[in-house]
């Protein structure tokens, strides 16, 4: 027969012991267990994060870039998300519904996905977004007011399909700082954008296939800092092209095909300090073209056809004159005469120029 007094006094020596044992346990070994037992216990209690994506702790971070993901994954995201990136997988379609998942967003990326549209009220469930990034999809119509948002301040729609650039898709008077529509189909400018975008600082049209400026497409864009039309296939430039943009500190115009440049083009961009005139078909410069620049300026020639005669007066006389601030000197060489090919232009004297030395 079990004695229960024995037994509950050995249960109590049992414990006893226990605690006397934990009393003499290392410190260090105990706060381990601490620590162990805490990080269980939030584990536990972490809110979710949708499938084939990752979250930051906080949940304010999510990043889905599994090809595998083909739906918008809104089962598990979290709310208080200030910044969403859905990047190189299947997604096909996304609703102003499945953003409203997230109405704290300041920052959306969704490149190189399989986007084909955009509905018009995209934006409508996330009034804090700043930042909308669509680079790498199949884009190639947006509706009207699609990006008429008031806090955008970034758009970016990189290596999409898109035929044609439209006003229409921004509201008036709207916030856009930077807009990239590089490497798309666009064969024109559209006029009036300083109606809509007139805060805009950069403007990139790389890679484009437009053939011609018209006099007022960068009318009253007062703060565009930096302009990219590189890569395009522009044979000229009207002179008034950047009156009205006194503020652009950086003009790429390089890899088009430039025959000649008007003598006034740059007149009154005092803070221009970076200019890419290579790889066009530029012969020469027009006396004066490069006028008195600052010492940081910088400017790309090489890669043109230059033609080393009386007309490249002013180029020569220019390059003597601010060697440094010429980014590939000794590329920028003779195309022709036979004679003079490939020499270097800064090296080239006025008699082999054909000027005629004046005596004195």
């Amino acid at each position: 027969m079990v004695n229960k007094k024995n037994g509950i006094q050995g249960s109590k020596q049992k414990e006893s012991g226990f605690v006397y044992q934990c009393s003499k346990m290392n410190p260090w070994l105990l706060l381990t267990f601490t620590a162990l037992a805490e990080c269980s216990s939030l584990k536990h209690s972490a809110p979710s994060c949708p499938v084939l994506c990752s979250c930051s702790l906080q949940q304010s971070q999510v990043v889905c870039s599994q090809s595998s993901l083909t739906s918008f994954p809104a089962d598990g995201l979290s709310p208080n998300a200030t910044q969403l990136s859905i990047r190189s997988t299947g997604l096909s379609t996304v609703t102003a519904h499945h953003l409203s998942a997230v109405p704290l967003l300041h920052k959306l990326q969704l490149y190189h996905n399989n986007l084909t549209s955009l509905p018009a009220d995209l934006l409508k469930g996330v009034p804090h977004l700043n930042t909308l990034d669509l680079t790498g999809n199949r884009l190639v119509r947006l509706p009207p007011n699609v990006f008429a948002h008031g806090s955008l301040r970034d758009l970016v729609l990189k290596n999409n399909l898109i035929e044609e650039m439209d006003v229409e898709w921004f509201s008036v008077n709207g916030s856009l700082i930077l807009l990239d529509l590089s490497g798309n189909r666009l064969s024109s400018i559209p006029s009036g954008l300083h109606l809509k975008v007139p805060r805009l600082q950069s403007l990139d049209l790389s890679d484009n296939n437009v053939q011609e400026l018209q006099a007022d497409a960068l009318k009253n864009l007062r703060r565009l800092e930096t302009l990219n039309l590189a890569g395009n296939k522009i044979i000229s430039l009207q002179p008034t092209t950047f009156t009205h943009t006194p503020k652009l500190s950086k003009l790429f115009l390089q890899e088009n095909r430039l025959k000649g440049l008007p003598t006034d083009l740059l007149q009154g961009l005092q803070r221009l300090e970076l200019l890419l005139l290579n790889q066009n078909q530029l012969q020469c410069l027009p006396s004066g073209f490069l006028g008195e620049r600052g010492s940081s300026f910088q400017v790309t020639l090489a890669g043109n056809p230059w033609v080393c005669d009386e007309k490249m007066e002013f180029l020569k006389k220019w390059l003597s004159v601010h060697p440094h601030s010429v980014i590939f000197l000794d590329e920028v060489t003779c195309a022709g005469p036979e004679a003079l090919k490939h020499r270097q232009v800064a090296s080239v004297t006025d008699g082999e120029l054909g000027l005629i030395q004046s005596d004195k």
